[in-house]
């Protein structure tokens, strides 16, 4: 018994202090997970663990991470062990821990326990579970392994914060390396200087045979300064090779190395050339940046080790502080011409550069939309209502009292020179006809008598009884005569509206109709006071009828009242137009539409804004 307890206690003593080791371990994450489940299990006495890890909040899948021992001899506990993985582990997470028992039946029964511990960790988007096989653990006897498990279940947060703290050491050192080489390129004042500081500072730094610096001019790479090298020959074929070593690396705005790691998609082929062409085992390019846009290279070369990635890392810190200096002495440390040339071509690639498209396309529509207004010209016209009048207006009047018989016209008709537009009632007339007709009769057969008898009294008085009715028949025959009235002048009836009156009394003088002459019809224009100025005496125009707005007549001024009139509290001047064409059959007096005259040519921006600038113009006079 104590020969078989004395490995047990050696073999406890090796697992805490392996626990112990875990918790400063150094090496990598893989080695550590798989050295925790086994010190666990060496501690508690399992004889299977197998480690288990989740990402996210899910409650399955969990992924087998480590198992040990390597190979185990399968048994009905161990398979039922492996299926209850799952459950094992999701019951861990929730509880914390997992507890289950298997009976195996045979010649001889025995009781197998199986544990799952939640590791403790700092990273909260994982979990991380430990389950342990035990063989022959009677259920009162769990507790002895479990409390060993939880004793070593926070070891992965102890070896997290380990790495956190060796990290922050090592970038606490990387920061103050950089901000050294910082210090360093301040002290010095020009470019070259600058560069080859630069170059020097990272060569001693890495350990590196070579560190080059590039630099982009006129779309090409230019060689600027190579560490411990105070000149070189630009023309050689080495310089050659590394200008376009760098080119490789700048057009891809990547980051560089050779030889390639594995499943390594950027291309490198310029750098496997100048490797094999120098005899350099290895090789690393940094694309060194400025506002996004990369603006140089710097490549470093050596025979002894590979650049791991926190090399890489650190050497790209370090391109992205020194290229804001190098950037400002290569702007400025040159001569006062150099300077104001290369001002003068930034700003011409800004505007002709492809950068700010949408910008440069506004700014070019916003220029010519000025260029237009301001020089663009345009024919201005004045808008002016019109009434269509005639000069040539005849009013047709009742030539004596009497009743209207029948009116064979209305207003719109148009009538022939002579036309009957109105008839009187002439029965009255007829009957004054007939009377004074007798009356002309009796007194002529008087007279005769009277001159027979050498009645010269009697003859004289029947004589002018006779010759005064002749004159009363005169009257009537002359009334019958104008019981007809005609128009005096082809035209059109603009003026009574008199079938409604057929039979009514008149009276000498009413007016009955007004007739217009088609014939000399003019357009007559309202313009506004603050636009008649802008009118010639012989201007053109058109104007549209409001009954026929599709339809433009030309017209042209033939005068400009002197005066103006008042009409809706608005000073306004008559022009008068003649039409430009033959007149239409269907034009009337009276119509009326919109005319607009020409004013001449005048720049958009005057016709946009004179009237806001005449406002202005008369507001803040004094």
């Amino acid at each position: 018994m104590p020969s078989e307890s004395k490995p047990q206690e050696e073999r406890f003593g090796k697992a805490l202090l392996q626990l112990q080791q875990l918790r400063q371990f150094n090496g990598p994450p893989a080695t550590f997970w798989h050295g925790l489940l086994e010190a666990m299990a060496m501690v508690s006495g399992a004889r299977l663990a197998v480690l288990l890890r989740q990402t996210g909040e899910e409650t399955a899948n969990w992924r087998r991470v480590s198992v040990w021992p390597q190979n185990t001899p399968p048994d009905s506990a161990a398979r039922e062990f492996v299926n209850d993985l799952q459950a094992i582990a999701g019951d861990s997470r929730r509880q914390d821990q997992s507890v289950r028992f298997y009976r195996t039946a045979g010649a001889v029964p025995r009781t197998d326990c199986a544990i799952g511990v939640l590791l403790e960790t700092d990273n909260a988007q994982e979990a991380w579970v430990a389950a342990f096989l035990y063989g022959s653990t009677p259920e009162s006897q769990a507790d002895v392994p479990l409390g060993f498990l939880r004793m070593a279940k926070s070891t992965p947060r102890f070896y997290q914060q380990h790495l956190a703290g060796k990290q922050s050491q090592a970038v606490l050192a990387h920061v103050s390396g950089v901000l050294d080489l910082v210090t360093i390129l301040n002290a010095q004042k020009h470019y070259l200087a600058v560069a080859m500081a630069l170059c020097n500072e990272l060569a001693a730094r890495h350990k590196s045979d070579r560190v080059s610096l590039g630099w982009l001019e006129e779309n090409y790479v230019v060689l600027q300064a190579m560490s411990h090298t105070e000149k070189f020959e630009r023309k050689t074929e080495a310089v050659k090779s590394l200008e376009q070593t760098m080119e490789e690396c700048l057009d891809q705005d990547e980051l560089i190395v050779w030889p390639p790691l594995e499943a390594d998609s950027r291309v490198n082929a310029d750098h496997g050339h100048y490797a094999e062409q120098q005899k350099t085992a290895f090789i690393c390019s940094i694309s060194l940046r400025m506002g996004g846009v990369p603006v140089g290279v710097l490549t470093c070369e050596r025979n002894t080790d590979a650049f791991g990635d926190e090399e890489q890392r650190l050497l790209s810190l370090c391109g992205e502080m020194a290229v804001g200096r190098l950037s400002e002495l290569k702007r400025h440390d040159r001569w006062l011409g150099g300077r104001m040339a290369l001002a003068v071509k930034e700003s011409l690639g800004k505007v002709v550069g492809p950068e700010h498209t949408w910008a440069k396309l506004t700014a070019i529509l916003v220029a010519v939309a000025l260029a237009v207004l301001f020089f663009g010209k345009m024919d201005y016209r004045v808008e002016a209502p019109f009434i269509l009048r005639t000069d040539s207006v005849a009013i047709v009047s009742a030539p004596f009292e009497g009743y209207i018989d029948e009116v064979p016209v209305e207003i719109g008709d148009t009538v022939d020179k002579g036309g009957v537009i109105l008839k009187l009632d002439t029965r009255d007339l007829l009957l004054q006809e007939a009377s004074a007709a007798a009356d002309v009769d009796r007194y002529l057969r008087e007279a005769d008598k009277a001159r027979a008898g050498n009645l010269l009294a009697e003859m004289r008085i029947a004589q002018a009884q006779a010759d005064q009715s002749k004159v009363r028949l005169s009257v009537v025959r002359y009334r019958l005569g104008q019981s007809s009235l005609k128009a005096p002048f082809a035209g059109i009836i603009v003026e009574g509206d008199l079938k409604k009156r057929i039979g009514a009394p008149l009276k000498q003088g009413d007016v009955l109709f007004r007739l217009a002459q088609l014939d000399g019809m003019y357009v007559e224009c309202s313009v506004k006071e603050e636009d008649v100025h802008e009118l010639r005496g012989d201007a053109t125009g058109e104007f549209a009828f409001a009954s026929q707005p599709n339809l433009r007549f030309p017209l042209k001024i033939t005068r400009i009242e002197p005066a103006a009139q008042t009409k809706e509290k608005e000073n306004i001047f008559v022009v008068r137009c003649g039409p430009g064409a033959k007149m239409e059959t269907w034009w009337r007096p009276g119509m009326s539409g919109v005319a607009k005259l020409e004013v001449g040519r005048r720049t958009f921006f005057w016709v946009v804004s004179h009237r806001t600038i005449d406002f202005l113009r008369m507001y803040f006079w004094w």
